[in-house]
């Protein structure tokens, strides 16, 4: 795992320097590295973030996680996750995903929907074998920490052969991730919402994930503000677009969105990604809330990154 993780960074890094459309000059710039556990909770001069008290978690300072946050506990309730399939026109076959459904799932309730994206090394298995969503999940559900919610954990890498093998920067693969937001937006969605008892409104979706699956989440969500509410990255990759790229009408992303969480490891090479983004979106005055967490490109800064997110979303 790490020798696989360990190559997934230095590819990523490669990958900032073969694709000079996914950043700026500016954007690639380097700043001073923050202090692990550092908090930033941003809500610029435009910002309506909390304003109503509508979502106050998003403005209070994070602690970390505790010891065992992500351990497994023996009693309490437990949620499932399930392979599903669902067809998809925009890649013209049928795709996979896993879902949690948490404690106490019933078709006669109704739920928000998290859509959570892997990074470029993985597939719609690597939340579950690579992390720990599930024991993270449940734990904050036996402290009453969790809005009712499934999440979903598609294949980001939208072709006919979504498998993460042979060179992962091959163009194709590459083109895959950018396609997987029409996928998502046209296909994985409306399944989801065919079914499964959810909310079917932009408060009621949350779109978040790690690494590549980061850049994703910050690409496809601010570029989608009627379909998504809560936004989040973790160790977002360089795949990530620029604030100037992604928004035109600073005003409309502050009042549209309830969170915009950006978190990455204090140790991870990949820092200058979110630390740039988050500069960014300080010029423009968007409400946001940037965590440096301790650790480098790896599972525990995700893991940690899924407890903060999950706590603070449909509130």
């Amino acid at each position: 795992m790490k020798k696989r993780l360990s190559k997934i960074l230095s590819l990523s890094i490669t990958a900032a320097l073969l694709v000079p459309t996914m950043a700026s000059a500016t954007d690639m710039q380097e700043t001073p590295a923050p202090a692990p556990f550092q908090s930033v909770i941003d809500q610029g001069a435009t910002g309506t973030m909390d304003n109503t008290g509508q979502n106050a978690l998003a403005n209070t300072p994070v602690v970390p996680a505790p010891p065992g946050y992500d351990g497994y506990r023996n009693n309490i309730p437990h949620g499932n996750t399930n392979l599903i399939s669902y067809y998809s026109t925009t890649v013209g076959n049928t795709r996979k995903a896993t879902v949690y459904t948490p404690p106490g799932y019933s078709p006669n309730k109704k739920y928000n929907v998290l859509y959570l994206l892997h990074g470029i090394g993985g597939d719609e298995h690597e939340w579950v074998n690579a992390m720990k969503p599930k024991n993270i999940l449940d734990n904050l559900y036996s402290e009453g920490k969790l809005s009712q919610m499934i999440v979903v954990m598609p294949n980001g890498r939208a072709m006919k052969d979504d498998r993460p093998v042979g060179d992962i920067f091959a163009p194709d693969k590459v083109a895959a991730f950018e396609r997987f937001e029409q996928d998502l937006i046209k296909d994985l969605i409306p399944h989801i919402e065919a079914n499964y008892p959810v909310y079917k409104d932009k408060n009621s979706r949350a779109l978040a994930g790690l690494s590549m699956g980061g850049g994703q989440s910050l690409n496809f969500g601010l570029k989608n503000l009627n379909t998504f509410a809560w936004v989040g990255a973790f160790s977002a990759a360089p795949n990530t677009q620029s604030v100037s790229q992604l928004v035109s009408n600073p005003g409309q992303v502050a009042s549209q969105l309830k969170l915009l969480w950006i978190s990455c490891g204090s140790s991870d090479g990949l820092l200058w990604v979110s630390q740039n983004f988050k500069n960014g979106l300080s010029s423009m005055n968007i409400p946001h809330t940037f965590y440096v967490d301790v650790g480098g490109h790896e599972p525990s800064v995700w893991n940690s990154g899924l407890y903060q997110f999950s706590q603070r979303i449909f509130k």
